[in-house]
C-alpha cells in the first residue's frame, strides 16, 4: 500500500532523532567513504571484502573523478560511486544499489569494463593493464542460494581454472546477512553486519570496539547530521526510496488485480462459448465479486 509524504518523512525524521541512520544512503556512503580524510575507513573495507592482509593489504588508495568520460560523443556517461586507485595501479569502484533494476549483472561489468579500458592510453601495451575491481553493496537479493558475500571472475568452466587476476566484480546482499555474536564474525561480517542495520544499541557499540573504522563510520556519520544542508540531502534521498518502495508495492498490487481479471475474463468467455451461458450465468457460477463484475462487463 502506499503511505502519504508526512508519514515517510515523519519516520526518517524519527530514526534521525534516534541517531538510526541508514548508511547505505548513497550521500551519506559518499560522506564516509569518499573522503581523504577518512580514507582508512574505506581502506579497511577494501582489504575486509578483498581478503587482503598482512603483505597483502592495500596500504594506500587515491581518490578519482567519479566520472568516466566516454569513449564516444554518444557513449553513457558512467559516475561511480566511489573510485580509487591502489598503491599498485589496482582500480577498484564501490557502488552502493537499493534499487534492484534487474540489470545489475551487466551494470557492473559495464562499469568494470570502463575502468578497465581506461588503463590503456593510445598505443600502449596490453601488458600493462592494471586489474580492476568493482564491489557492489546491495540492499536486496540477486543470488538466491549464494552466500552473502560472493566474487565472480573469469574462470575455465571444465577445469576451474582461473584466466587472470584482472577481473573480479564482487557482490555484498546485505539482505543475507544474519545476526551472530560480533566475536564471531569475520571482518567482512562486521562490515555486512554495519551496513544491515539490524544491530541493536549495545550490538553496535560492541561492533564498534571491534573494528575502529567502524567507529569511525559512526562518528561520521553524527558529524554528517550536524550539517542542515546534508541532512536535507539525506531525508530527501531517504523520502525518493521509500517513496518508490511504496510505489513498487502498488505496482504489484495493480498487477496481481490485473492479472486476475485477466484470468476471469478468460474463464467467462471459456463458459460462454462451451456451456452456453450468459455473461452473468458464468460470472455467479466463478463467485466473481461486484466489483471484478462490473469491470469485467465492461471488457465483455
Amino acid at each position: 500500500m502506499t503511505y502519504p509524504k508526512s508519514l515517510l518523512r515523519q519516520a526518517i525524521e524519527n530514526d534521525i532523532a534516534n541517531k538510526k541512520y541508514n548508511p547505505m544512503n548513497d550521500i551519506l556512503f559518499k560522506f564516509i567513504f569518499g573522503k581523504e580524510e577518512r580514507k582508512h575507513v574505506t581502506i579497511d573495507f577494501l582489504n575486509a571484502v578483498l581478503d587482503r592482509h598482512g603483505a597483502k593489504a592495500i596500504k594506500d588508495i587515491q581518490f578519482q573523478n567519479s566520472e568516466i568520460v566516454p569513449l564516444y560523443e554518444d557513449d553513457k556517461l558512467t559516475r561511480l560511486d566511489i573510485f580509487c586507485v591502489t598503491e599498485d595501479g589496482t582500480q577498484i569502484d564501490v557502488e552502493i544499489q537499493i534499487v534492484d533494476k534487474k540489470n545489475m549483472e551487466r551494470r557492473t561489468l559495464y562499469y568494470w569494463s570502463q575502468m578497465y579500458l581506461m588503463n590503456l592510453a593510445k598505443g600502449g601495451k596490453y601488458q600493462n593493464l592494471k586489474p580492476s575491481i568493482t564491489i557492489n553493496i546491495l540492499r536486496y537479493t540477486i543470488f538466491p542460494g549464494e552466500p552473502a558475500h560472493s566474487m565472480y571472475s573469469i574462470y575455465n568452466i571444465e577445469t576451474g581454472r582461473r584466466l587472470n587476476e584482472d577481473m573480479e566484480l564482487h557482490f555484498l546482499e546485505v539482505p543475507k546477512f544474519q545476526k551472530k555474536p560480533v566475536s564471531e564474525m569475520t571482518s567482512v561480517e562486521r562490515w555486512l553486519a554495519y551496513f544491515s542495520n539490524k544491530l541493536d544499541t549495545k550490538e553496535t557499540e560492541e561492533l564498534a570496539m571491534n573494528e575502529a573504522a567502524i567507529q569511525t563510520a559512526l562518528d561520521a556519520a553524527a558529524v554528517f547530521m550536524q550539517n542542515k544542508k546534508e541532512r536535507l540531502n539525506y531525508l530527501n534521498r531517504e523520502m525518493a526510496i521509500l517513496d518508490y518502495e511504496s510505489d513498487k508495492d502498488a505496482w504489484i498490487d495493480e498487477g496481481k488485480a490485473e492479472g486476475r481479471i485477466e484470468s476471469l475474463l478468460d474463464s467467462v468467455h471459456s463458459l460462454m462459448k462451451k456451456k452456453g451461458w450468459s455473461s452473468d450465468e458464468a460470472m455467479d457460477v466463478l463467485s466473481i465479486t461486484p466489483e471484478e463484475r462490473a469491470i469485467i462487463s465492461a471488457r465483455l
